[in-house]
């Protein structure tokens, strides 16, 4: 019988996937977001998806994108509108589930966010998305860091 929480985060980082795809999507030509939701539904398998949280992530990130940005940006070295559209919305896709999804630990959301850049991002991108997210975690976790060592 398979492990319900592996199941879970199967689901999971599969919803990050086609989140991150949808927000890139939503960036480059900035699509009612009920539509691109409806299409990646309809365009690709979600049987195996939290599409409930695919749902969160997508409408939560668009709809707080702003005080997103003014969280990663004391931790740039640029301006949020000079990063790739990918390392961008990866960037608020770890400080949304850093924010406002304490369920997910912090180690989850940064490894979820570096492993995406690793499959969708410019060569060392996943180095950046690491070290800002890391910060964001000390800032917005900080108990949850603390009580591990």
């Amino acid at each position: 019988m398979p492990n319900p929480i592996n199941t879970l985060a199967a689901r999971r980082r599969k919803a990050r996937h086609y989140a991150l795809q949808a927000l890139y999507q939503w960036t480059m030509n900035r699509n009612d977001l009920t539509e691109i939701e409806a299409e990646f539904r309809v365009d690709n398998d979600f049987s195996h998806v939290d599409g409930e949280y695919f749902h969160e992530l997508l409408t939560g990130i668009v709809r707080t994108a702003d005080s997103l940005d003014e969280s990663l940006v004391p931790l740039l070295d640029r301006s949020i509108s000079e990063l790739d559209p990918v390392e961008r919305n990866l960037l608020r896709l770890g400080a949304f589930e850093l924010r406002d999804r304490i369920d997910v630990p912090y180690k989850v959301a940064i490894n979820e966010a570096v492993a995406l850049a690793k499959k969708f991002g410019a060569t060392d991108s996943f180095r950046y998305v690491n070290g800002v997210l890391d910060k964001l975690a000390q800032d917005l976790r900080s108990i949850e860091i603390a009580a591990e060592h």
